[in-house]
C-alpha cells in the first residue's frame, strides 16, 4: 500500500497599498489520495486582478476535480478570459499541480515561472513538453513522485522581488532554487518552507512588495499517525476497551491528564516519572512513562495547544513559542501540527470530581469543547482526524 501523502502550504503577500491580492490559490481534494492545486495570477493588481485570478483558479480546479482533461480546462479558460487589447496577453496565467493517487504528479504551466522540484533537497529539472492549446503555449509534465519531493510554485512577484530595491535586478528562478536548496530540511512542513520563501521575498522588497507575490509548496511525505488519549471513560468497566483501542493503534502515543496517565501507567505496569528538569510557569510539567511518547497534564496544557492551533491557521505568530520549547503544550503542538498526518483521539467522558468544585472554573464541558475545537483546527490543517468517545 502506498504510504505517502501530501502536505500543502501556501501564502500571499499583497502588492503595497492593495487590499486584495491579484493571485489566487485553490486546493481541491479528489478522493482520498489525489489533489489538484491551482495558482492563478491575474494581470495587474487590485480588484480586477483578484476577480480574474479567482475566476481562473475556480474554473480550472472545479473542472479538473470533476475529471475533465487539461485541454478542456485550458480551452474553457482561453475562451472565457479576454485577451488584453493593449498588451496582447491573457488576463490570467496559471500553474496546476495535480497529485494522482500519491504516486504521480502532473504539472501544467502557462506563463508563470516554472515550478521548482526539490528531490533529496536538491533541484531536479523535470521534463516539460510544450503543447499549443487555444493559441497558448502550455507546458505539461507527468512524473512519478517519491518521498520528500517538494514542489514549489510561485507567481512572478517572487522573481521580481528586489527590483528597484536592495538588488536592482531582482532575484531569478535560479536564485530561488539556491535559496530553497539551502533552506531545505526534511523536518520542515510545507507551510514552514513556504513562509521562509515569502519572508525572503518580502525582505528583498524592503517590506513593500512591488507586485502580488504568492508561493505554494506541495511536499510528499510518509503518513505518520499520532494517538492522543485524554480523560478516563465514563464507565469504569470500559477502561479495558479504551486501553486496548489506544494501545493497539499504530503510531505515537500521547496521554493527557493526571488520572488518565496514572491508569495508562498501571496498564503498562510502568512507573510514572515526573520530568522536573524543564519547568514553565504557565504549563504544568510533563512526565515519562515507558511505552508512551509523551505524558502531560490535561486541561491547561490542552487549552494552550488549542490556542496555538488557531494561531497556526491564521498568522502563525506563536510559532516561536511552541516551535522549540520543551513544555507539554509545545511538544504536543509539534507532534500534531508538524509530524502527524493522521490523528486518533481517545476521549474519556468521565466527570473529574476535582473539576466539580464550584469554585474551580474548569468543568467537564470545557474538556469536551477543547477536544472539539482542536479537532476542527487539525482538520483545517488537512489532517485526517478520528475521535472515539468512551
Amino acid at each position: 500500500m502506498n504510504n505517502l501523502c501530501t502536505d500543502i502550504g501556501w501564502m500571499s503577500l499583497n502588492k503595497k497599498g492593495e487590499q486584495l491580492c491579484g493571485d489566487h490559490v485553490d486546493i481541491v481534494p479528489q478522493g482520498e489520495n489525489s489533489t489538484v492545486v491551482v495558482l492563478a495570477d491575474g494581470m495587474g493588481s487590485g480588484v480586477k486582478a483578484n476577480i480574474l485570478s479567482t475566476l481562473t483558479a475556480k474554473i480550472i480546479s472545479t473542472m479538473m476535480a470533476e475529471g475533465l482533461h487539461v485541454e478542456d480546462c485550458v480551452e474553457t479558460i482561453a475562451s472565457t478570459l479576454p485577451i488584453c487589447a493593449v498588451r496582447g496577453v491573457a488576463y490570467s496565467t496559471f500553474t496546476i499541480i495535480r497529485i494522482i493517487e500519491n504516486e504521480e504528479a502532473e504539472i501544467i504551466q502557462y506563463d508563470n515561472p516554472f515550478v521548482v522540484l526539490l528531490r533529496n533537497g536538491k533541484n531536479w529539472e523535470y521534463p516539460r513538453e510544450a503543447v499549443e492549446i487555444g493559441g497558448k503555449t502550455i507546458y505539461k509534465t507527468r512524473i512519478p513522485i517519491q518521498k520528500d519531493d517538494t514542489f514549489i510554485a510561485f507567481s512572478d512577484g517572487a522573481i521580481h522581488a528586489g527590483i528597484g530595491m536592495s538588488l536592482n535586478f531582482g532575484w531569478e528562478r535560479k536564485d530561488i532554487i539556491d535559496y530553497m536548496e539551502m533552506m531545505s530540511d526534511e523536518s520542515f512542513t510545507a507551510k514552514t518552507l513556504n513562509a521562509l520563501l515569502l519572508d525572503e521575498c518580502n525582505k528583498l522588497y524592503g517590506g513593500q512588495p512591488g507586485d502580488d507575490t504568492t508561493a505554494v509548496c506541495v511536499k510528499v511525505r510518509e503518513r505518520c499517525c499520532v494517538n492522543l488519549m485524554i480523560g478516563p471513560p465514563s464507565k469504569p468497566e470500559d477502561l479495558a476497551k479504551m486501553h486496548e483501542a489506544f494501545f493497539s493503534a499504530p503510531g505515537k502515543r500521547i496521554v493527557c491528564g493526571g488520572t488518565t496517565s496514572t491508569l495508562a501507567a498501571e496498564y503498562l505496569k510502568k512507573p510514572i516519572i515526573a520530568q522536573l528538569d524543564y519547568l514553565d510557569s504557565d504549563i504544568p510539567p510533563t512526565a515519562k512513562v515507558e511505552g508512551l511518547d509523551l505524558v502531560t497534564e490535561g486541561v491547561i496544557t490542552m487549552s494552550k495547544v488549542v490556542e496555538y492551533a488557531k494561531d497556526y491557521l491564521e498568522e502563525n505568530r506563536k510559532y516561536s513559542q511552541w516551535g522549540y520549547k520543551r513544555d507539554g503544550a509545545s511538544m504536543i503542538a509539534r507532534m500534531l501540527f508538524e509530524e502527524a498526518t493522521d490523528i486518533n483521539f481517545f476521549v474519556g467522558r468521565a466527570v473529574n470530581p476535582a473539576h466539580q468544585n464550584p469554585n474551580l472554573p474548569i468543568n467537564f464541558n470545557i474538556k469536551m469543547q477543547l477536544v472539539e475545537n482542536l479537532c476542527a483546527s487539525l482538520e483545517k490543517m488537512g489532517k485526517k482526524v478520528k475521535v472515539s468517545y468512551f
